[in-house]
């Protein structure tokens, strides 16, 4: 291991690097670095830790600052815990994907940079089934026993939600408890049903946003015209196809994103200010991969997802354009966009592949860890009555359901993990 700290004002970070096995069941498989940074508040060293899991795939953990750049809950975190964020494999500086852009006689290609450069896909796709939930709770245990923490509390967002929920599968006996914001996923549903509940839901949040804003229907309509014409373009050049531009819709599942969304749709279609905006909202992009090559495993409980988000995609969402999706990936995105090209192959791979289980609700049962999760009662991305399942597996689950939060209700507003950390020590509000 090894440790830097340094001093910025009202935090002291101490960072580690950490050599770890890429496949922790199989050690010849060689080794990944694995970063995380220790945050700790005024007066707080020898406060117990925090591990926060960041939502995703292929997002690193924020970086720590106490002005409003955030996170906003750190500072309440802060008031409690030493706060220790993993940049889960693969992301920030724990062996990152990417692609490097070269260009060659005039066209531009993506290539997948180190450490997948040079790989044949075959062996790209074996290297990136070692990145899900199950190597990252791995890390984080390894990270716990380097910090010498006996034991200590997990906050998971979203993705990180579900990686916390193998963690309670696997290593219940590290967990002082488990903190869940939008992260209670499905357990024993067949990775179909959970694409199928998700666009149901979209079609509800579409329907939502064009009774508040009635001329936001005939823009999309046009847009996505305009887009099966080759019209509308990224500022990398990149043309967007309708089902691409349908993703914009995964705004919709976030506090305020209705308002970004209809600003955009505002905006001339044919000026720089929509481009740049556009590109900015679409969600599945090159600059973090693993979010579009990794998305559907997120729900791949022991099976292979076979491009589960296309193959359920509605009838009548195919055939109105201006409903939106969420969280859909369309395998034809990784032939539209340039950097997500160079992973094409090895999507495609990853699609038939038969994943393990990351749960076990016989081990979920036993988990004997006090968890508090908030439940969004409208998520577009983690369905209300597969999350309520989930938690009544787990023995001593306190739900917080709310309608007053979107999915990024924990950036939104601290007071969302001040009132879990008081459901997690016992107190309940009315």
């Amino acid at each position: 291991m090894r440790t830097t700290t340094e001093v910025l004002p009202g935090l002291t970070l101490t960072s580690l690097t950490l050599d770890l096995p890429l496949d922790h069941a199989g050690p010849a498989a060689g080794t990944i670095e694995v970063f995380a940074r220790v945050v700790t508040g005024e007066g707080g060293q020898d406060k117990p830790c925090l591990l926060f899991l960041q939502g995703g795939p292929g997002n690193e953990a924020p970086r720590p600052t106490l002005v409003p750049a955030g996170p906003s809950w750190l500072p309440r975190a802060l008031e409690d815990y030493r706060v220790v964020l993993l940049d889960q494999r693969g992301t920030g500086r724990s062996a990152p994907i990417s692609s490097t852009v070269v260009r060659q006689e005039g066209r531009v290609e993506a290539r997948p940079a180190a450490p997948l450069a040079g790989l044949e896909v075959a062996e790209q796709a074996r290297y990136l089934t070692h990145l899900r939930a199950d190597g990252i709770v791995r890390d984080a245990e390894a990270v716990r026993q380097a910090l010498g923490a006996a034991r200590w509390t997990v906050l998971g967002q979203s993705f990180g939600g579900f990686a916390a929920l193998h963690y309670l599968s696997a290593f219940p006996g590290s967990l002082d408890g488990v903190i869940l914001t939008g992260g209670l996923s499905a357990v024993g549903h067949p990775i179909e049903d959970i694409y199928a509940t998700t666009w149901q839901i979209m079609i509800r949040k579409s329907e939502e946003h064009y009774r508040r804003f009635p001329g936001d229907r005939d823009r999309v309509r046009r847009l996505s015209a305009l887009c099966a014409r080759g019209a509308i373009s990224l500022p990398n050049g990149d043309r967007v196809s309708p089902d691409r531009f349908r993703t914009i819709g995964i705004r919709l599942g976030m506090q305020g994103g209705a308002e970004q969304l209809h600003y955009l749709l505002g905006l001339d279609p044919g000026s720089a200010a929509f481009a740049h905006d556009l590109a900015a909202t679409l969600p599945f992009a090159g600059r973090n991969p693993l979010y579009a090559v990794l998305h559907e495993s997120c729900y791949a409980d022991g099976v292979a997802t076979h491009w589960a988000a296309d193959r359920t995609m509605p009838d009548r969402v195919r055939e109105d354009v201006t409903l939106l999706g969420g969280e859909h990936l369309h395998r034809s995105l990784f032939a539209e966009d340039t950097e997500l090209a160079a992973f094409a192959g090895v999507a495609d791979r990853l699609a038939e592949h038969p994943w393990d289980r990351l749960y076990v609700p016989e081990q979920l049962a036993r988990a004997d860890v006090p968890v508090a999760a908030a439940v969004y009662q409208h998520d577009a991305y983690v369905p209300l009555e597969y999350s309520l399942e989930t938690a009544g597996l787990l023995p001593d689950c306190r739900t917080w359901v709310t309608s007053e939060y979107e999915h990024n209700g924990l950036r939104m507003d601290p007071a969302v993990l001040d009132h879990l950390i008081g459901l997690l020590r016992g107190r309940r509000w009315l």
